[in-house]
């Protein structure tokens, strides 16, 4: 049945009728209404059938025409419901199955959305798009980071260094949405210069504002503190101008653990002024927050030390003419895997800066590699080594320091195969069974001055972090799966992986914190940067049909990787080459399967004609690329803007006909050319991203022509130009 939907043009003619007929006096008018040539121009549409009455089956009955939709939207049973069941085949959500839409701050998942969306979708015969399982945007950050967030110490109860120990779980916008307040007993003299010293120390660095004043009344607005990941004394000496009886230190904008010690106000003839700034005592009573700022804490820190007795030692007194001729290593019970990853971990340090060169040898003799060398500076630091046995009875890491003179200080040594430790010593029982040197070599002992740790947390290792979001990844796939029940059988399974920058072989590398401004490294979750860049796509994979089959799918799972500009021609197509490749690399694995790639195409109709050919150019070039993969091919988010001769872009309300009509054939163009390049096949559909013209308030093109309905939902020139293309026309 064709859609009936009247225009403007027939309700305008409708209405000038009952006019007529209404009046008193109906004596025929002696001339014609002529109708207006913008109305006229227009009920052409009225003749279009429904979009997805012009596929034709014959080629590919599995071809799903598609449309992108708010689930609440389609829940309400209206005209939005209407619209799509009447015209598409399948449903894509826009936001509603993401990460960040189901789940909470503390892990907890809610799929009731989901499975509503799902309940209506079978009951009106639509198929769903899934919209997508792993992306590093609309992540729940809280929660993510929360999960490789360092881990507290335990507190020395019997340590005496006592500090104030403030936790900031989230950072605000300004410096005055975290505070702490230290209340004065007596007012500051006005125009009387005075000290404010304390000792700082923050996870990371931070400079954290003061600014005393008046408790409820004016402010003084001084220089700020300032502190990093060692204790430092710092102080402001200023004058007051208001009698100043509140000290206010502000650290909106950080996030982490901040701790002040010794804290102190005096001027040049009065006695320290504040009463337990040493925290000795545990008494906070001065120290207070904002009753309505309860998004940190603060607490009475405790410090002691963690190891401080007894580390390895290696010293040479004499410099040799080769690194080689002083060795000292540690020999391994048996010999290691070969081609097997290991790491080694420690800290160190030496009486001298020193590259200590490290090798890996076997006891029956010969160097079996060089895997690098471990920069050794003057103060305690974290180094780390992955080494790879080339080939086997390697049984020996070797510390290498013959034209070295000085002592080498090494604590908390790890080795790791990256699912297990297979040693670990702290060195503290003075033990250093395994460690050995040549017998004219007598620099070897476990003593001296062992690591002392004045960390608040330890830092997850690498294979830690990987480990506990591959189970994360893993914990959210079997959520989604269980909540869709099996139904919903074609996903995006990656979304937006390929970064517009960086070289890997030639191609674009894939988007990390590290390529990204700091904003959008702030506001995403970058999954890659702790998974890899080739296990990220192979744990979704997985994941997603491990269990698609546990929860009831039986269909074929079909799983796309999805991104935007793959058609773009200011790289000549790099994009979607480069995504191609990287395919390739997640499937040489040999069991990792991408069944298809999702091209988003956001475009715009350019008035400019040779901008506008260049774009048709390669959007036949992308096709022909996408063709060439063998993979299923989806336009998974197509939509249209309009970008006139000075190359800005044109709202709704300020499009001419003749530019509606310009995109209308732009839409045509595109649609024909993926069923004449793209083999039957590899169609697997096309998807409306935008129903109707954005609202000029909306954050996806707002105020832009982006649909092909009205906002009245009346049928626009760019749908008849979608049809066209459909029907081959």
């Amino acid at each position: 049945m064709k859609h009936t939907k009247n225009i403007l043009g027939t309700m305008l003619l409708t209405a000038v009728a009952a006019a007529s007929t209404s009046c008193v006096d109906d004596t025929k008018l002696l001339f014609n209404v002529e109708k207006p040539a913008s109305i006229a121009g227009m009920e052409y549409l009225n003749d279009y059938d429904v979009l997805k009455s012009y596929i034709k089956s014959s080629a590919n009955p599995d071809f799903k025409l598609g449309i992108a939709l708010a689930v609440n939207d389609y829940l309400k049973s209206g005209i939005v419901t209407r619209l799509a069941n009447t015209n598409f085949h399948e449903m894509t959500a826009g936001n509603a199955m993401k990460y960040a839409s189901c789940v909470g701050n503390d892990g907890t998942m809610n799929f009731d959305a989901v499975q509503n969306f799902v309940s209506a979708a079978k009951a009106d015969g639509l198929t769903i798009y899934g919209h997508t399982l792993a992306w590093h945007a609309q992540q729940n950050n809280k929660y993510l980071n929360g999960l490789i967030a360092p881990i507290p110490l335990p507190v020395d109860p019997n340590a005496s260094n006592k500090f104030l120990h403030i936790t900031v779980p989230e950072a605000g916008k300004n410096p005055w949405d975290r505070e702490i307040y230290y209340d004065l007993a007596e007012p500051l003299v006005v125009g009387k210069e005075y000290v404010i010293s304390m000792k700082a120390k923050a996870t990371s660095t931070v400079s954290y504002n003061f600014w005393p004043g008046i408790i409820d009344g004016d402010t003084q607005y001084l220089p700020s503190f300032s502190a990093d990941n060692k204790w430092e004394e710092t102080s402001i000496t200023f004058t007051a101008n208001i009698p100043i009886n509140r000290l206010r230190f502000c650290f909106g904008t950080f996030q982490g653990e901040l701790c002040f010690d010794d804290v102190t106000l005096s001027s040049a003839d009065d006695e320290n002024l504040i009463e337990g700034g040493t925290f000795d005592t545990e008494d906070l009573s001065r120290w207070t927050r904002p009753g309505w700022m309860t998004s940190y804490s603060y607490e009475i820190g405790k410090e002691g030390n963690d190891n401080a007795g007894f580390c390895l030692t290696m010293t040479n007194t004499e410099k040799k003419n080769n690194n080689w001729d002083s060795q000292v290593w540690y020999q391994f019970a048996s010999p290691l895997t070969e081609g097997k990853a290991y790491t080694f971990r420690a800290k160190v340090k030496a009486t001298d800066t020193y590259n200590c060169t490290i090798f890996t040898q076997s006891s029956s003799g010969g160097a079996q590699g060089y895997p690098g060398g471990l920069n050794i500076g003057a103060e305690w630091a974290d180094v780390s080594l992955t080494f790879t046995p080339g080939h086997g009875q390697v049984d020996k890491f070797t510390f290498n320091f013959g034209d070295f003179v000085g002592t080498i200080y090494v604590d908390d040594v790890v080795f790791s195969d990256g699912t297990s430790d297979i040693y670990t010593s702290s060195f503290e029982n003075q033990s250093i069974e395994g460690w050995t040197s040549w017998s004219g070599y007598q620099g070897l002992s476990a003593e001296g001055e062992g690591y002392s740790s004045n960390q608040t947390s330890i830092e997850l290792t690498p294979e830690e972090k990987k480990d506990t979001l591959t189970w994360a990844m893993n914990n959210w796939v079997e959520g989604m799966m269980k909540a869709t029940g099996g139904y919903v059988t074609a996903w995006d399974v990656v979304n937006e992986a390929i970064s517009g920058g960086g070289n890997d072989e030639g191609f674009y590398t894939l988007q990390s914190a590290s390529n990204v401004s700091p904003e959008d490294a702030k506001n995403n979750f970058y999954w890659q940067d702790y998974l890899g860049n080739v296990d990220y796509v192979r744990i979704v994979v997985a994941a997603a049909r491990k269990h698609y089959v546990e929860n009831g799918g039986t269909a074929p799972l079909k799983l796309f990787v999805n991104d935007y500009n793959l058609e773009s021609d200011w790289d000549d197509n790099k994009k979607v080459k480069s995504l191609v490749h990287w395919i390739e690399k997640w499937e040489a694995d040999g069991v990792t399967k991408i069944d298809g790639i999702g091209t988003q195409m956001h475009v715009s109709c350019y008035a400019n004609a040779v901008t506008q050919k260049s774009k048709e150019d390669h959007v036949v070039k992308m096709f022909e690329i996408l063709a060439e993969s063998g993979k299923l091919v989806k336009i998974s988010e197509l939509d249209m803007g309009y970008i006139d001769e000075n190359n800005t872009s044109v709202k709704t309300e300020n499009m001419t006909e003749a530019q509606h009509k310009a995109m209308a054939e732009y839409y045509k163009f595109i649609v024909k050319k993926y069923f004449e390049i793209i083999p039957a096949a590899q169609q697997y559909g096309i998807t409306q991203w935008c129903a109707t013209d954005a609202p000029s308030d909306s954050g996806w093109r707002g105020g832009e022509p982006v649909g092909l309905w009205d906002s009245n939902y009346s049928r626009k020139h760019t749908y008849a130009g979608f049809a066209d293309g459909l029907a081959g026309k």
